[in-house]
This record gives structure tokens, C-alpha cells and sequence, in this order.
């Protein structure tokens, strides 16, 4: 049986089977972005028009494209890790409904994703994992020390390039915000929706001179371990990974 999951999934998510959405059900929508307990101390990043970004053409972005695994030693910026996070989630709006209008599209503007930013090499920012939070443009330091980018790596399989980015990327999916919506059907809006956000790390790392490597291998309960994830409400959707060339 384990061995037609997918196919179960497939066919199970089909419109046929759904229920009648939370929404529908009169239910409040969850909150836009996680809310975090207790104390918070959030860093300003600069705004992501001050990165040094070079003019870029659509053909040439998409013909250049390749996912690279081999990265230089020098650091990526404040500025630009703040273009490459307003890229992928950044937040352009936030409606009456309320609802976000990001960077990136999203089944229903739900957009289900947390940003964690390992930093390995970023000027003027202690390594560490730290959150993004969008509305503000801001991130929040979750679990700052050394040897955290080595941890990644590993639970990426032994992945050595994702132990030497200069900043990885951690996607995760909070299902519920999409699932008020649509049920189980978001369950393959959420995967869609996470490559969105990867292909626009690719192009925004090319305008920044930074190499960019897709990771969707990794062991799941380690990395959302790692991260503080039950794995349920909340848990590791995609990475890609950063660095100077």
C-alpha cells in the first residue's frame, strides 16, 4: 500500500473529494505570518533597492540559468540577502481582507511560507538561523551560534555545498493558512507555490553575481528538528542555497 502514496495523493486531492473549506464554514482566517511567543528582537534590514543589482535581461536570465555548487569565500552583503529575501517574499501590500500581495504568486494570496535564513558569511550579520518576517522587512535571530550551516548540511544528506553557502534558504509550509481555503487540494497548491519562490531566488541571484542550487533532499525530521518544527502545523517544504561565484 505505502507504495502507491503518491498516486494516492494524487487522486485523493482531486476536486471531487473536498469538503466544505474553514473559510466557508464561517471559520477566521489564520494570522499572515507566524506569530512568535514571548519577547522579540527583530533587525532592520535595508531596503532591498540598495543592493547593487545588475541589469539583468529575462532571455539572457533564463538562457544563463543553472544550478551551481561550488562557492568563493566572499560574503553576500545585508543589502543583498535584503533583495534576495524581498525577491522571494517579499511583501508589497497587505489588503482589507486581509491578505499579502508578495513578490511571488500563491494559490488564493495565501502564501503558506516561512522564510529561515541560515547565514554562514553575510556582512554584519552574526551566523546563526534567523526568521524573516515580510510585513517588516525584518529578521528575527531563532537560533544564533556557529556550526549551524554544518547541521544543515548534514541533514541534507551530507550535502557539503550546503555547509559552504554564504546563506541557505529554509522554506517552510504552515498548512493550515492554505488548507482554510482549499482543503486538502492545498496540499499540491503548496508544492507548486514553493517553486515559485525557488525560481525567483535563482533569477535574483544572478542579478547579484551569486551562484543558487535547488535542494530537495534532505531527511525531513532532522531538519525540521533542527528548526524547532512539529512537522504537522509546520514543516521544511524547500531550500536553495547561496553564494558568491
Amino acid at each position: 500500500m505505502n507504495d502507491e502514496i503518491g498516486e494516492q495523493f494524487v487522486e485523493r486531492t482531486k476536486y471531487k473529494y473536498l469538503t466544505t473549506s474553514f473559510e466557508n464554514q464561517g471559520l477566521p482566517a489564520p494570522p499572515l505570518e507566524k506569530l512568535w511567543p514571548g519577547p522579540q528582537t527583530e533587525l532592520d534590514l535595508p531596503d532591498p533597492g540598495a543592493a547593487e543589482v545588475k541589469p539583468l535581461d529575462v532571455s539572457a536570465a533564463v538562457n544563463q540559468r543553472c544550478s551551481t555548487r561550488s562557492y568563493s569565500s566572499e560574503p553576500i552583503s545585508l543589502a543583498e540577502l535584503s533583495y534576495l529575501l524581498w525577491c522571494t517574499q517579499g511583501v508589497k501590500e497587505i489588503t482589507a481582507q486581509p491578505v499579502t500581495r508578495r513578490t511571488v504568486p500563491s494559490a488564493g494570496s495565501r502564501h503558506p511560507f516561512e522564510t529561515y535564513v541560515v547565514a554562514n558569511r553575510v556582512d554584519g550579520l552574526e551566523p546563526g538561523i534567523y526568521t524573516y518576517l515580510g510585513g517588516k522587512n525584518q529578521l528575527r535571530p531563532h537560533i544564533v551560534g556557529p556550526g549551524l550551516a554544518e547541521k544543515v548540511a548534514h541533514a541534507a544528506y551530507r550535502q557539503r555545498f550546503v555547509g559552504s553557502s554564504a546563506v541557505t534558504f529554509i522554506w517552510s509550509a504552515i498548512p493550515y493558512r492554505c488548507v482554510w481555503r482549499y482543503g486538502q487540494r492545498a496540499y499540491r497548491y503548496m508544492f507548486l507555490d514553493a517553486g515559485h519562490v525557488c525560481a525567483h531566488l535563482y533569477l535574483a541571484a544572478q542579478a547579484i553575481g551569486c551562484g543558487c542550487c535547488a535542494v530537495g533532499a534532505f531527511n525531513d525530521d532532522e531538519l525540521n528538528g533542527l528548526l524547532g518544527l512539529d512537522g504537522q502545523n509546520e514543516f521544511t517544504i524547500y531550500m536553495g542555497v547561496i553564494g558568491k561565484l
